[in-house]
Formats: structure tokens, C-alpha cells, sequence
């Protein structure tokens, strides 16, 4: 047993949250797990509640606003002044704020520490965290966040990390837009991908993400890394946030679309990269 454990309490076992478990309890911690959908495994608990009863630090991985305040809710009657919440869902600021609200009404501390990075990242320890909030509460989570990141970002206090999060994604959800279009008008042209990627390799707008997605693209291959569903979700974040400061965002507009149409169709559990395959 490693002479520094401690209990660590891990809500939501989707792509994310159960490769960060898995990370967590190699690096020698004792891990308290709970999921919606219910797993096999040493110390999964019947409850959020039993979580914070055996666990003292908590990363919470769920999918949205609804998940978010509904663990919080369970949570909430177990927290107490010794528990450190940590939400790295990506939810609406709104729901950030009532988070860190609840966990104040018991005396728990609370970070809003979303994260950058999807399956593989997560599987290999690499996530990025945002994170704001008390630099003295991120120094107390940074031995456990470091188990499961490869960086660990302080981007100000509680909700400005998930905006800055949301907006990175709507980044993200765009360019994949553009690319999947790059695709199709090359494609139409007669000219391989093979040559369109040697182009974009040696041009200024290449990225991290377009080397990871345009070979999806190409293969079809929509295995889902971080689903079109969520992408939407983190969108229509952004589109709130935009709304609320009167601010236009037609290029955000036409991609929510496009990805809200592929859900329809069905596609919403496969990667976001899908989002040049929607209405074949």
C-alpha cells in the first residue's frame, strides 16, 4: 500500500472517468467509485452519498447540468469542512456556480476544474485541466489531478475555467467543420487525401486536433472519442453565453446545426468527427 494514499472518490464512469480511475488506483490511491451504469468492480458504491462517506477528495465525471447538481444533491448531506469537490464535467457556468453553492451550504471546498483532452489522453495520464478557483485548494488537489494530466491549468476563479472550456470546444467544433468541408470539396475535385493532408501538415492553420481527425475522416472510422452529443451539449453552452452578452456567432450557429441534425439522424454516440458524414 502506498504510505501517501488516500480516499478518492470518482462519480461517473463513462470514457473520461473510468480510464482516470483506472490511473488513480494504479498510482496506489484507494478508489471510491459510483455510475449511473452500474459496474463490477472493488468499491463501487450505491450512492454519490457513499462515495463522499468513504472519500474525502471527489472528481466528479458525469455528463451534464442535470447530473452535475443531482450528485451534488446525494453528495451534499455526507460533505463536510474535510471534503474537496472537483467537477471536471463540462456543464453551464450556471451550474458551475450552483455547484460550488452547494458544496459551500455543507462547508465542502469545490474547484471547477474541467478538462482538455479525450479517450486516449485519458487513458495514457495526458488530460489538461482548467482549473478555478483557491490556488491553496488547487495546491491540496494538484497530487491527484497529476495522476491523470500531463498540465494542470489555474484560469481563475470558480466558472472561469468552464468558460474557457466551453469556448475552446466551440473552437475545436468548428474547425472540424471547416475540415470536414476541406474533405468534400477535395474529394469532388479528384484529388487524393493523401495530398490534402501533406497541404494541411505544411500550413499554418494545422493543429493537434486536425492530425487526430482528419485520418477519422478519411477512414470513417467514428469510434467515439468525445461524442457528437456531448460536442452539442458544449455548444448550446456557448451559444447561451453568447446569447446572454448579445453577442452573434453565425459560424458557431451553422455548426450547432450541423451537429444537432447528425444527432437526429442518430449519430450522436459516435466521435464528433462524424459531423462531415451527416446527411450523406
Amino acid at each position: 500500500m502506498n504510505p501517501t494514499s488516500q480516499n478518492i472518490g470518482i462519480i461517473g464512469l463513462g470514457i473520461i472517468g473510468s480510464r482516470v480511475a483506472e490511473n488513480v488506483k494504479k498510482a496506489g490511491q484507494n478508489v471510491f467509485t459510483w455510475s449511473h451504469s452500474p459496474r463490477s468492480q472493488a468499491n463501487f458504491m450505491t450512492s454519490p452519498r457513499a462515495v463522499a462517506e468513504a472519500a474525502q477528495i471527489i472528481q466528479i465525471f458525469v455528463r451534464d447540468d442535470e447530473a452535475l447538481l443531482s450528485a451534488l444533491r446525494s453528495l451534499q448531506p455526507a460533505l463536510t469542512r474535510d471534503h474537496l469537490v472537483m467537477n471536471h464535467a463540462t456543464v453551464s457556468k450556471a451550474a458551475t456556480l450552483a455547484a460550488a453553492e452547494l458544496c459551500a451550504q455543507s462547508g465542502a471546498a469545490f474547484l471547477d476544474a474541467p478538462f482538455t483532452g479525450s479517450k486516449m489522453a485519458a487513458q495514457n495520464a495526458k488530460l489538461v485541466y482548467y482549473v478555478g478557483g483557491d490556488a491553496a485548494l488547487l495546491e491540496r488537489a494538484r497530487p491527484i489531478l497529476e495522476l491523470s494530466s500531463q498540465k494542470i491549468l489555474p484560469l481563475g476563479q470558480i466558472g472561469d475555467a468552464m468558460v474557457l472550456k466551453i469556448v475552446t470546444n466551440l473552437v475545436s467544433s468548428i474547425t472540424l467543420k471547416a475540415l470536414s468541408e476541406a474533405v468534400a470539396i477535395t474529394q469532388s475535385q479528384g484529388v487524393s487525401l493523401d495530398l490534402l493532408k501533406i497541404a494541411l501538415e505544411a500550413n499554418a492553420n494545422y493543429s493537434t486536433l486536425i492530425g487526430m481527425k482528419l485520418p477519422t475522416i478519411i477512414s470513417g472510422d467514428f469510434e467515439p472519442h468525445f461524442s457528437l452529443q456531448n460536442m452539442l451539449k458544449d455548444a448550446d453552452f456557448a451559444r447561451s453565453l453568447a446569447a446572454s452578452a448579445q453577442i452573434k456567432t453565425p459560424a458557431l450557429e451553422c455548426t450547432a446545426e450541423a451537429m444537432r441534425a447528425g444527432v437526429l439522424e442518430g449519430k450522436g454516440e459516435l466521435d464528433f468527427s462524424v459531423i462531415g458524414r451527416i446527411s450523406d
